[in-house]
């Protein structure tokens, strides 16, 4: 008898319609003689509604309350799937992450599930039940209720499949699976069967929203297959796992194209090079919450002056700019800005042994007359910087060039 973990996100039970479809769907699992747990986001838009609410009492919410109240979505959902399926004739109840406990570590907003106390609940699953388990959500050594940040619902099926020993772990959502590049941008995309955990965290942390890079990074950690599938088709979906041989997953060098948008470029020119100048400028950035992507340094010829280009988000532009100049730890001769930029990248481990791919990508590019500001890369991925109304044609030209279309 296998064991299941089953998530459904926001929009999987985002009406009482899809909560009666969702329903069915665990029915299903439950009928081929498997041992089911279910994981629930909040109804679709919920989340967002108490975050306003807590906005329109204070602009300084506590934390902790703040976790107490957008909470309270994960609750609702759970107990309308528990009902449901009580109406199905099945033995199911909702648990709350204080009730198993999932013990949480870390700040309000933004924790981590340390470890889940899983004797009740296999008791209950073994005694034939179908638990319906609030994600995002845990509670910390202070008894108070945390959150583990956007899409973390994600990482508590997750850690509640490793934690049981589960066979399986199926993240249910509003799409087919993971494809090679957002078929929203270009209609050619199609799904990926497999994908490793390293090219789908690349992925996810350069523009792809199937799924967070921390609960990506929790199933790499913890070794947890999982299958991203659709709750409104029944299709096989995409399998996010280990690395695999070369010869299951044919000749793909490239898997996949990711891309961000509103992104900015900063260039500092003359600066005065001496250690820990980087530091200066970036520990401030830092400490303010400015998040820094891509980077850049040029030497002068003369070894004495440097000029560092860095990107962050264009909403972030004003706070940067007002730091740096601010900042009696760095000399330097100009500073300027570029906005409405966008990331393009290229993401798959067969790059690792395949020579040619940055010359593939900088020609294909070339052909459609896009011009690059800033490149980076890592053993799996090439990332370029781009004017932002370029990125359809970027993706477009990259898509057929590596044979993805």
């Amino acid at each position: 008898m296998k064991t299941v973990v089953l998530k459904f996100g926001g929009t999987s039970v985002g009406s009482i319609d899809r909560i009666k479809k969702v329903s069915n769907i665990i029915l299903g699992y439950k009928k081929k003689k498997n041992k089911v747990i279910v994981v629930s986001s909040a109804m679709s838009g919920v989340t967002n509604d108490l975050i306003k609410k807590s906005k329109l009492i204070s602009n300084q919410f506590n934390e902790a309350e703040y976790d107490v109240l957008v909470s309270t979505g994960e609750q609702a959902a759970c107990a309308l799937i528990a009902g449901r399926l009580s109406h199905l004739g099945l033995n199911s109840r909702s648990w709350m992450s204080w009730q198993i406990p999932i013990i949480t570590d870390g700040p309000y907003k933004s924790s981590r599930i340390d470890k889940i106390a899983t004797k009740e609940l296999l008791k209950y699953i073994n005694s034939g039940g179908i638990p319906i388990i609030t994600g995002f959500q845990g509670i910390n050594i202070h008894s108070r209720l945390t959150t583990i940040g956007r899409s973390g619902s994600d990482a508590s099926a997750i850690m509640l499949a490793k934690f049981l020993k589960a066979d399986e772990c199926i993240i249910y959502t509003d799409v087919e699976g993971v494809f090679t590049t957002d078929p929203r941008l270009h209609k050619k995309a199609k799904k990926i069967e497999r994908i490793e955990y390293d090219e789908m965290l690349e992925m996810s942390s350069l523009g792809s929203k199937v799924m967070q890079p921390t609960s990506v990074q929790d199933a790499k950690l913890n070794i947890i297959d999982i299958r991203v599938k659709s709750s409104f088709i029944n299709k096989p979906g995409t399998l996010i796992t280990k690395s695999f041989k070369k010869k299951d997953f044919s000749d793909q060098i490239i898997t996949g194209i990711s891309s961000t948008k509103n992104d900015a470029k900063i260039t500092i020119a003359g600066v005065k090079d001496k250690p820990g100048v980087a530091a200066h400028i970036f520990e401030p950035l830092s400490k303010n919450l400015i998040n820094v992507d891509m980077v850049v340094q040029n030497i002068s010829l003369n070894g004495k002056e440097t000029d560092l280009t860095f990107t962050i988000k264009s909403e972030d532009i004003k706070k940067t700019e007002k730091i740096i100049r601010e900042n009696k730890n760095i000399t330097y001769k100009k500073i300027s800005f570029d906005k409405d930029l966008a990331k393009v990248s290229i993401i798959g481990v067969g790059m690792i042994t395949t020579p040619g791919i940055t010359y593939r990508m900088f020609k294909a590019l070339a052909s459609e007359k896009i011009n690059i500001m800033v490149i980076s890369t890592s053993e799996i991925k090439i990332s370029v910087l781009i004017s932002s109304k370029l990125v359809k044609k970027a993706i477009t030209v990259l898509h057929k060039e590596f044979k993805l279309d």
